[in-house]
């Protein structure tokens, strides 16, 4: 896979499982007596700290999976399932529970400060988020390909911010119907990848049994 393959590869999905636009609503309706500047102070300080966990996440998880014992077929296989999760939920225009529950925007909308939580972290870098980018980083087989993940990653959580600041005065733009089609579009691609993610982890699964047959 050439540099930029993987690149968009890497920058497609992590935007597609963040799902920024689809953040949006919730948002809007957790800073309903907030000025346009105050909304923004808040999706700034909620991108820079998805940016930070996603990078951390991507820098440290093969050490925090040898620490822990945890092989990477067995969390690609765990990923590709939450991603899966979230994918059929975007097929249906929902928001997956698995980035966010109903709960959690309802305690967000109390809350004075929403930035860390639950606007960050999870509904911006939920589990399916760190997953892709631990695994994109495992799959990066050059230093390049390596970079090219971080800087997806600032990529997206700038894209993110972006969005945010729009819709910072209200989301007239934000079309229910163009939303539905986008974010169904984008879960058939994520759950594209998801599977690919399954197949890369059975297919790594089967190279190392055929290279230690049990009982030899």
């Amino acid at each position: 896979m050439s540099l930029f393959e993987y690149t968009l590869l890497a920058g497609s999905s992590l935007f597609v499982i963040v799902d920024p636009v689809a953040t949006v609503p919730a948002f809007i309706a957790m800073t309903p007596h907030d000025t346009p500047e105050q909304r923004i102070k808040t999706a700034r300080l909620a991108c820079f700290v998805m940016a930070g966990v996603l990078l951390s996440f991507a820098a440290a998880g093969r050490v925090i999976f040898k620490l822990m014992g945890i092989t990477m077929p067995a969390f690609q296989i765990a990923a590709s399932i939450v991603l899966l999760l979230v994918a059929l939920d975007m097929l249906r225009a929902q928001r997956s529970r698995v980035q966010e529950t109903h709960e959690e925007t309802e305690a967000g909308a109390e809350k004075a400060d929403i930035a860390v939580t639950p606007l960050a972290i999870p509904m911006l870098a939920g589990p399916g988020a760190i997953s892709t980018a631990i695994l994109l980083q495992n799959q990066a087989k050059t230093a390049a390909q390596h970079a090219a993940v971080y800087v997806c990653i600032l990529g997206v959580s700038f894209a993110s911010y972006l969005i945010l600041k729009v819709s910072a005065r209200g989301a007239k733009w934000l079309n229910p119907i163009a939303m539905n089609v986008a974010i169904r579009i984008m879960g058939l691609l994520l759950a594209a990848v998801a599977i690919q993610f399954g197949l890369n982890a059975f297919k790594t699964l089967r190279t190392d049994l055929l290279a230690n047959p049990p009982g030899m």
